[in-house]
């Protein structure tokens, strides 16, 4: 995504909030030319600007780390390669935002995965999913793409639209977005919910095969 993308979208927040970039610069502590030319798509927005305009503009990081093109945007793309970018996104952002330091890795969200597909195939697993769902929607508050790509996986799932192994993909990735302690714990938040981004996508890959 180019900085011309999150420039327009920077724009319109501190044209919505009737910010100056004077005002914004006062309470970010970034200095005002740097905000027009992020502005003016004449410079990229580094991690630690998108936490600043996060808090200064009440936006969610995960909002603005998306349109700044640090999340995954195609949650319809099932190649292997275009989730290892995204991987390597992930584990870029986590070293620069000094949040999380373990090991990131598919293979982790995946046995993760692998774990939920068998309790996604149990009536506690679908109560689960059932009674916890929209709350866990209302808590995260985005329409990010895989938000979208979830609540399409929970529609089939509660109308058992599909076959038992359609079903149980469905059904590992929605408790996986529902428990807390998966591979980046949800209390890092926003970036805690990047790796249920990429459950997402494995799922899809999977279902696609």
């Amino acid at each position: 995504m180019s900085a011309d993308h999150f420039g327009n979208r920077l724009k319109e927040l501190l044209h919505t909030r009737a910010l100056s970039i004077r005002k914004c610069s006062e309470q970010t502590g970034i200095d005002k030319a740097t905000i027009s030319r992020i502005i003016n798509g004449k410079r990229k927005a580094n991690i630690q600007h998108l936490k600043k305009f996060a808090v200064c503009l009440n936006v969610p990081l995960a909002e603005l780390l998306q349109a700044a093109g640090h999340l995954i945007d195609s949650p319809d793309s099932h190649d292997r390669s275009e989730i290892d970018s995204s991987m390597e996104e992930i584990q870029q952002t986590l070293k620069e935002s000094n949040l999380y330091h373990d090991n990131f890795s598919m293979d982790a969200v995946q046995q993760q995965l692998t774990r939920f597909e068998q309790e996604a195939q149990t009536e506690e697993g679908k109560q689960i999913i059932l009674s916890q769902f929209s709350k866990k929607i209302e808590e995260v508050g985005s329409v990010g793409p895989f938000i979208k790509q979830l609540k399409d996986f929970y529609a089939q799932f509660v109308q058992y639209k599909g076959t038992p192994f359609t079903l149980t993909v469905m059904g590992a990735v929605l408790l996986y977005f529902i428990t807390p302690v998966d591979v980046i714990p949800d209390y890092v938040f926003p970036i805690g919910y990047m790796d249920d981004a990429v459950a997402v996508q494995i799922a899809l890959k999977s279902l696609s095969n």
